[in-house]
């Protein structure tokens, strides 16, 4: 069996969030990022399946921006075996649909590499 763990970047929970000075959003600009907690609690339990031989394999994906890839850095390091990077999609319907897009087209290059 192979794990599939969709992990996300999010302002690291150290960090003090200040609005924009427009009053239009987050500023975002020099805040330290990192993986989401929750995303690293399942990420170990993913580790945690292959290390007691029930899984094969560990992916971390995740649907982002080119700096995601620190992110998945962090879950190569953790002991994820494969990562995969998406672009950013424009509503969460979208990024959800390439989501499951990129999990059925892993699905089936898993198989064809079974075979």
């Amino acid at each position: 069996m192979r794990v599939l763990v969709p992990v996300r970047r999010v302002v690291d929970f150290n960090v003090k969030i200040r609005a924009k000075a427009d009053g239009s959003g987050v500023d975002l600009s020099n805040v330290k990022m990192s993986m989401n907690p929750f995303d690293e609690i399942a990420l170990e339990e993913a580790i945690r399946l292959k290390e007691a031989r029930k899984a094969d394999e560990v992916v971390a994906v995740t649907i982002g921006p080119a700096q995601a890839q620190a992110t998945l850095r962090t879950a190569l390091a953790m002991g994820a075996d494969r990562r995969s990077a998406r672009w950013r999609a424009s509503t969460p319907l979208a990024s959800a649909g390439r989501f499951s897009s990129a999990s059925r087209w892993r699905s089936s290059c898993w198989r064809r590499i079974a075979l």
